[in-house]
């Protein structure tokens, strides 16, 4: 198999240089947020919404995960037209839309106003950018011309950036270098042209497989949710993700009918040094399990020191893997037609 002839004949809107170039766009969102001039008092607010929807509001997950342990207030990503009835005057939304058309951000952001929140955006342009300058809403402004789910980096680090500088998060040693540096050394080993490359390995043990995505409930959960979106997004495969301890509750006795439909499932764990000693214990007593059920259970672990590092370590790798999963099913990774169906016909109905 030659994947560098398989990448010239599918990746028609080149996908492959927007994620070698994730580094760039790393440092790019760093400077974004460190111009980015709005700051508020940490007394100022009881709570924090990140509102988005799909690769918009990923964001906000790899945020609260980043920041789990040193956010003063509790945060959570909400996903839909509303706010929760808890929202007021001492709630912060940050309405993240890439496009700035997403209907449900904008409905949220509407939202937020009748509850008189205080609002951030971070977007590319569109109706979003347009209603936050009429009302003097600050805006993040990051660069538009890719689908959202490239652009994790400006959908992030801008508001990690702005939640340190106004204290609202315990400011942790300085880890932005620390990830910069590993996300070059990656770039470089997910190159096609790299002969032992980890995440094309991966995707030929996922190829007409159904990927499960197993991880703890503590960091790794926003890293298995975005697995699992990127590969239905690139791949145009279906796959699913659970996290341990939950899945011991219920899933794992999943894992008895059907057998010959049981071994096209495989499974990957999506570990981190941090994850709790009790998950772990878990993770280890399920694979055996779970290994007499399907095929071998794959494991992988986040590498880094500082918790940023170890997010993307593995966020990255995830992002390579449905690239080339893409590449194998013979598919361009950038078009989502049933994302765009169903969008023409929504235009019908309203």
């Amino acid at each position: 198999m030659d994947i560098l002839k398989l990448i010239k004949k599918h990746d028609n809107q080149k996908m492959l240089d927007l994620l070698l170039g994730f580094p760039e766009q790393f440092e790019k969102a760093l400077k974004i947020g460190n111009s980015f001039k709005f700051t508020i008092a940490p007394g100022q607010i009881d709570h924090i919404i990140f509102g988005g929807m799909g690769g918009s509001a990923i964001g906000g997950e790899v945020i609260i995960s980043c920041l789990s342990k040193e956010l003063k207030i509790p945060a959570m990503v909400q996903r839909s037209y509303s706010l929760p009835k808890f929202a007021n005057s001492r709630t912060m939304v940050i309405i993240s839309s890439f496009s700035g058309n997403t209907e449900e951000s904008l409905s949220l952001y509407e939202n937020a106003r009748e509850s008189n929140s205080k609002i951030i955006c971070i977007t590319s342009g569109g109706e979003l950018e347009k209603r936050a300058n009429a009302n003097a809403v600050p805006i993040i402004s990051i660069p538009g011309g890719m689908q959202p789910r490239c652009a994790l980096g400006y959908l992030s680090i801008p508001i990690l950036v702005f939640l340190k500088k106004s204290g609202i998060a315990m400011n942790e040693d300085d880890n932005f270098a620390e990830t910069l540096a590993l996300l070059h050394k990656k770039s470089e080993l997910y190159s096609p042209r790299n002969q032992d490359n980890l995440a094309l390995n991966i995707a030929k043990q996922f190829y007409n497989k159904i990927p499960i995505i197993y991880s703890s409930n503590d960091m790794m959960h926003a890293v298995a949710m975005r697995w699992k979106a990127q590969i239905s997004e690139n791949a145009k495969t279906m796959a699913f993700y659970n996290v341990f301890p939950e899945l011991n509750h219920n899933e794992i006795v999943g894992w008895q009918q059907l057998p010959e439909l049981l071994r096209k499932f495989q499974i990957i764990y999506l570990r981190d040094k941090e994850d709790s000693s009790r998950n772990q214990s878990r993770m280890e007593i399920t694979k055996e399990i779970l290994e007499q059920e399907t095929n071998q259970v794959f494991e992988l672990y986040s590498e880094g020191s500082s918790k940023l590092s170890r997010l993307f370590s593995i966020i990255y790798l995830g992002d390579m893997v449905s690239y080339y999963l893409a590449i194998l099913n013979n598919l361009d990774p950038t078009p989502i037609k049933k994302i765009q169906i169903l969008k023409d016909k929504l235009k019908d109905i309203y």
